[in-house]
């Protein structure tokens, strides 16, 4: 079938809903030897990490730029044609990219789509008690965590390329090292709260997997996606907390509006205590291109600093 019908047939496949996108695909032509490996990656998190392993054996292409909400984001008909054209997708899993789940699971008998989740240990997720059947997709937070998206992402390439396997083992080693120097800094740096000012309250729940590994106290006004917008009770709720407490600082998100957690720094004011908005933070893409936060070593660096210097004395 020829490739322009193909992408025909798969663009009307996402405008009822990208449901049955696995049966409007042909299988994968075989790659040429010696051509690089199309790789397609979701966040702009895991088009890092991947660029990390694979450097320049890959074509690599991210889906989602900076700032954009994966929990939100619907799939054009550009990227169900470079969806169709990858040898391999890398997606997060967990239903972090709600609207794609069930695309990056059709499709797999055409092109390899993999969450990089796929390896963490079940019992090293975190189920929010309202959403036992869903856990928390937002396992990047915890450094060691992701050092298994890392480990997932050799394993595919090498699988994918056996060639070059000796090149992506070597990236990916080297890159462990630094989120492992990664992780002792952030427990180091943490260190410098008081005990009892630990306590980051953001617009989401976004930072669990943080808090558990690096013991912080962890506040959302919204639940694990940002689909659902906190409500009244909720503001009210933590604002008491806020108060009660006389926490320093609360802090907004990158890639969620900004007005809730105004709202709620407002309703402290009104009970007595001035919190301050402690800065922002990146929590589910990465900065801009040539800022601090543009790769995810940088963005996790950028977040600690910013915690650390709006909550210790």
């Amino acid at each position: 079938m020829p490739r322009q019908l193909v992408h025909r047939y798969l663009k009307f496949c996402l405008a009822i809903g990208l449901v049955f996108l696995a049966g409007c695909a042909p299988p994968r032509a075989n790659r040429t030897p010696g051509q690089p490996l199309r790789v397609i990656a979701t966040t702009s998190i895991i088009t890092d990490t991947v660029r990390q392993v694979g450097g320049d054996r890959i074509q690599l292409r991210g889906l989602m730029g900076p700032g954009v909400d994966p929990h939100l984001y619907k799939a054009s008909e550009g990227d169900v044609q470079r969806l169709a054209e990858a040898d391999i997708v890398f997606y997060n899993g967990l239903h972090l990219e709600a609207k794609l789940t069930d695309v990056f699971e059709k499709m797999g008998r055409h092109v390899r789509a993999v969450p990089v989740t796929r390896d963490i240990p079940r019992e090293r997720l975190i189920y929010p008690s309202d959403a036992e059947e869903a856990p928390d997709p937002h396992v990047w937070f915890d450094v060691q965590l992701w050092k298994f998206a890392v480990q997932t992402i050799r394993d595919v390439l090498c699988e994918a390329d056996p060639e070059s396997s000796a090149v992506f083992a070597q990236n990916a080693s080297r890159y462990l090292s630094e989120l492992e120097a990664l992780d002792a800094w952030v427990r180091n740096e943490i260190e410098a709260i008081p005990k009892d000012q630990r306590v980051l309250i953001t617009a989401h729940d976004a930072f669990n997997y943080f808090g558990r590994a690096y013991d912080i106290e962890v506040r959302g006004l919204q639940g694990i996606s940002t689909v659902a917008e906190a409500g009244t009770a909720d503001v009210e709720q933590l604002a008491r907390l806020i108060a009660q407490r006389r926490i320093r600082a609360i802090f907004v998100e990158t890639s969620v509006p900004v007005r809730t957690i105004q709202a709620m720094r407002q309703t402290v004011r009104a009970l007595g205590w001035n919190v301050e908005i402690g800065g922002e933070l990146f929590s589910d893409a990465l900065g801009s291109p040539n800022t601090p936060a543009a790769s995810y070593v940088g963005m996790v660096r950028y977040n600690v600093e910013t915690i650390v210097r709006a909550l210790k004395p």
